[in-house]
């Protein structure tokens, strides 16, 4: 079970972190002022991921020195726990994370509506999603190919939190209780809906040139053939397979259903065009917790190059 405990608790990482820089970009460039604070009742949603994302890396560091040590999760291993904090890279982006988390989770409470708090909790979440890195195979290499790995890794993460922070946002302005939904909001979820579009772009680039690095140096070209036949290969497949599928969605959102919901708005008639939008948006959402779960399963596994 000791596995699967890790695997759930760096799942709920991923998660939580991503959902609070995302979510605070989200709300930079896609919204205004005191729309932030309105349209996304946005302090209560990044409060809780700081203070989740605090918890679940405590549980994280329990377990982690438990498995490296070879010993049961409870009763707490506390040498074990302190070794890894004090002698390896891992312990100090563990620290590192505990701090800006803490400082993202002050921030929080002053963010809703002041960009200045907001910019706050996006700069030290995008701190705390990147130490991620350093709980999986990015750090695994040295030299000079090692930072192009960590490098890659680090990008991949930021970039991957803000399309998951996006769609977390897009969801909360979708979903909206119809008594409460009028003109304004309709046109700010247009708004916002464009205004991702445009940033999806540079997310979706970004994912995909540091997704071929990782994929070159934890896979290699010559195991590319016996892929499906290892629980890594099977795993990274059905990864790439939701990838693509996200990427269809996105961009039916852009090109089809967020023209049809502004000509809707303008029609006085957005009921259809807003209910698709709410059904491909949820699907993209269901899709990018499996890819969430499949990469902190896929963390825990030794990538067919680590055998070369």
């Amino acid at each position: 079970m000791g596995d699967w405990s890790l695997i759930g608790v760096r799942f709920a990482l991923y998660l939580t972190l991503a959902a609070l820089f995302g979510l605070s970009a989200f709300s930079l460039y896609g919204l205004r002022g005191r729309e932030r604070g309105d349209a996304l009742a946005l302090r209560p949603w990044l409060v809780a991921s700081a203070v989740l994302g605090l918890l679940f890396s405590v549980a994280w560091i329990v377990l982690m020195a438990s498995s490296m040590a070879g010993m049961p999760a409870w009763p707490i291993d506390r040498a074990a726990v302190g070794a890894l904090l004090t002698g390896s890279a891992i312990g100090a982006a563990w620290k590192l994370r505990i701090v800006v988390l803490a400082l993202a989770m002050l921030a929080a409470l002053f963010a809703a509506g002041r960009g200045i708090w907001l910019s706050a909790v996006a700069l030290c979440a995008v701190v705390a999603l990147a130490t991620l890195a350093w709980t999986g195979h990015g750090a695994m290499d040295e030299a000079a190919m090692g930072w192009v790995h960590l490098i890659a890794d680090i990008l991949h993460l930021i970039a991957s939190g803000a399309w998951v922070g996006a769609l977390l946002g897009l969801i909360l302005l979708v979903t909206r209780p119809a008594a409460r939904v009028d003109a304004a909001h309709l046109g700010l979820t247009h708004r916002a809906l464009h205004g991702f579009g445009m940033v999806g772009t540079v997310v979706v680039g970004t994912i995909v040139v540091t997704g071929l690095v990782n994929g070159w140096m934890l896979v290699g070209i010559g195991n590319i053939v016996t892929l499906p036949t290892t629980l890594y290969g099977q795993l990274l497949i059905a990864k790439l397979a939701l990838f693509f599928a996200m990427l269809g969605l996105a961009s039916l959102n852009r090109f089809r259903l967020s023209p049809a919901f502004e000509r809707s708005i303008a029609a006085d008639d957005h009921g259809a065009a807003l209910g698709a939008l709410r059904a491909s948006i949820g699907i993209e959402t269901a899709c990018v917790v499996v890819v969430l779960g499949l990469v902190a399963w896929l963390g825990t596994l030794a990538p067919p190059a680590s055998a070369m």
